[in-house]
């Protein structure tokens, strides 16, 4: 039962890294890893993905 438990787990973590939902805690993972020592505070849930919306979509300049 507990090979199911760990086997459900890590494939709901797959879909989440996938399909990006876990981006916000992997980019608070870097940001301490990386950034903390600079001083200064990560950026908030909403920031974080209003950034990433304007950085994936600002630039695109197409129809379809």
């Amino acid at each position: 039962m507990k090979s199911i438990t760990m086997i459900a787990r890590h494939t709901w973590q797959i879909i989440r890294t996938i399909s990006g939902d876990d981006a916000y805690e992997r980019y608070l993972v870097h940001w301490h890893k990386y950034h903390a020592n600079e001083g200064g505070q990560p950026l908030d849930c909403k920031t974080f993905f209003k950034a990433e919306q304007t950085r994936k979509w600002d630039g695109v300049r197409r129809c379809c």
